[in-house]
């Protein structure tokens, strides 16, 4: 119920976002890297690959989530969207207090539209993963 709890407090946290674009203060090799992680995950999720998909996640997130099936458990039961997209479009990158997120259209399996706000994170090590997901209605429904 923990990860239900920080689920809904996410969403919360995104219905109010507004954010500013960030292509023009952030490379094109770390866009390209954004979108490669995010692309990475989504992959891992088709594949039920646990350990893949929670490999992207930030130390913070792992920390929460405790291991990839608590991980995992939590993206199929909170975020269907994101587990089995039937399709996927990246839309902007924008920043928020210096907060990079990457807006990702998704349909989800039921058919149902979301924009999928993944907040990005540069690691020490110079490689980017996402520090969270939070499911948005997008504000328009054309593709």
């Amino acid at each position: 119920m923990r990860a239900l709890k920080y689920l809904v407090m996410f969403m919360a946290l995104a219905a109010g976002f507004a954010g500013r674009p960030a292509a023009a203060q952030v490379s094109d090799a770390d866009q390209a890297a954004i979108r490669q992680v995010i692309e990475a995950q989504l992959q891992a999720f088709q594949h039920d690959d646990g350990p893949g998909a929670y490999g992207f996640a930030t130390p913070t997130i792992q920390q929460k989530f405790i291991n990839a099936d608590t991980f995992m458990e939590m993206v199929k039961t909170g975020y269907p969207a994101v587990y089995r997209p039937k399709s996927v479009e990246f839309r902007d990158l924008k920043t928020d207090n210096g907060v990079l997120i990457q807006q990702v259209y998704v349909v989800g399996p039921d058919g149902k539209p979301w924009l999928a706000l993944y907040e990005m994170q540069k690691q020490p090590d110079g490689s980017w993963k996402i520090n969270g997901c939070y499911l948005t209605q997008p504000p328009d429904q054309n593709v």
